[in-house]
């Protein structure tokens, strides 16, 4: 399971504690974020069709469209996950019934948006999308293809997990499509990955992402996770060097984080392993930051840095955006036009839904102006573009001012406001002083 997931509860989490931002984000479809968390929110009943107000629907044409597919499928259970997902000995429901409930929902998603709205971003996450292999990928593209149609040079993104890839499967994900892999490398060091509970082997990550490489992929990212008990600076320098040497152009770091009813969060409540210190958490982020822009990666989103723009992950931009996209799959989240709603967690709940002809959503919520406004402020915050000055009222002005001062805002030309690096550090107190002057 890669790092990049669908955001838990669509963007309405955004902000997490007083002091520490760059944890790993609640994430709605790729944190990176890209994550469907074992809550849903609360919300209003959704209706059976699928149908949205007129009014969202006249938003469709003013921002990118995306399309994440949520994957619920594992080898095993990593320690620290919360995510929507399953191991074979949880679950009945097979892959082949899975993919036929994706293709059901991506066929009311045409029903319900009215129109063609070909995907210009698609995003396969999980649980584990390379276990359904190359030819199972493809058929997931296939299936949005047939619904909703691809733009012209569309992102197309799926995770893996590197030891659940090999050159014929990036190969055959190429061939399909793809243009674009996240791997979930979490760390190069074998005592870190213990604790996280990852089975692949430390070289593995670099050398798939050699693979996807030379198999035509042409955009190939590494997730890291920091902050692990018992990860010391040398090794994340470790890990460092070896995402840059494995010459991606993308990559993601999440500090991470003890969730609620997870083996990892059990282990600590014993006092076997100590929890994450946020003094180290910023360290760590620093070091990895200094070591990303010293050979060419520049932040562009809290936890994410790029060689390059063309080599961000477009989709993850469009949820910062305030765009619109389809989540499909149990416990996805979707938004259109301010409306938001999210999927059914159990595939076979969801399933069911599908195949008795209704939708799969467990709850919606259409935001007000006022949620919208929170939404943007928070969300751009967090980006290398900044947040226009424009959308501050004059308290909110006046408390960008003190955070300038301070030292974790700076004005750039255009009128933005740009977090620095002790800002980034800091975010989550910047937006609630912004939206709380």
């Amino acid at each position: 399971m890669a790092a990049n997931h669908q955001w838990e509860s669509g963007r309405d989490h955004v902000v997490q504690s007083a002091t520490w931002a760059p944890s790993r984000l609640p994430t709605f479809g790729c944190w990176d974020t890209e994550h469907v968390a074992a809550a849903l929110p609360l919300g209003a009943p959704a209706p059976s069709d699928g149908a949205l107000p007129a009014a969202a629907l006249r938003e469709l044409r003013r921002a990118p469209f995306g399309v994440y597919v949520h994957v619920p499928f594992c080898a095993t259970r990593c320690g620290y996950c919360d995510f929507n997902t399953y191991t074979p000995g949880e679950l009945a429901t097979s892959p082949s019934t899975w993919l036929d409930a994706v293709r059901r929902e991506l066929d009311l998603a045409a029903q319900v948006l009215g129109e063609p709205v070909p995907a210009d971003t698609v995003f396969v996450g999980g649980g584990t999308p390379s276990l359904l292999g190359a030819a199972g990928l493809a058929a997931v593209l296939d299936a949005v293809r047939g619904s909703l149609g691809l733009a012209p040079g569309a992102e197309v993104t799926t995770e893996a997990n590197p030891e659940s890839t090999s050159p014929e499967f990036f190969a055959g994900i190429a061939a399909a499509g793809y243009t674009r892999v996240s791997l979930g490398m979490q760390s190069a060091a074998p005592h870190v990955l213990a604790v996280l509970d990852r089975v692949h082997t430390p070289g593995r990550p670099v050398a798939a992402a050699a693979q996807a490489r030379a198999a035509g992929i042409g955009q190939v990212s590494l997730d890291l996770i920091y902050g692990t008990p018992g990860e010391t600076s040398d090794d994340l320098a470790a890990s460092l060097d070896a995402v840059l040497t494995a010459g991606v152009d993308h990559v993601s770091a999440y500090a991470l984080v003890v969730e609620a009813g997870t083996a990892l969060a059990r282990r600590v409540a014993r006092g076997e392993l100590p929890g994450p210190d946020d003094d180290v958490l910023a360290e760590r982020y620093e070091q990895i930051d200094t070591a990303l822009s010293a050979a060419g990666l520049q932040w562009y989103e809290v936890s994410n840095w790029a060689t390059s723009a063309e080599s961000r992950c477009r989709h993850n931009v469009g949820y910062w955006a305030d765009g619109n996209w389809w989540g499909a799959g149990p416990g996805a989240h979707s938004h259109v036009g301010g409306v938001r709603w999210w999927n059914v967690k159990h595939p076979a709940r969801y399933a069911a839904a599908l195949q008795a002809g209704r939708s799969p959503a467990a709850g919606r919520e259409i935001l007000n102006p006022e949620e919208q406004h929170t939404e943007r402020v928070m969300l751009g915050v967090r980006v290398a573009e900044g947040l226009p000055l424009v959308a501050l009222d004059s308290p909110s002005r006046a408390a960008a001012d003190r955070a300038v001062s301070d030292g974790l805002l700076i004005a750039v030309p255009g009128d933005r406001l740009v977090l620095t690096r002790r800002g980034r550090l800091l975010a989550d107190a910047v937006v609630r002083n912004l939206l709380a002057p």
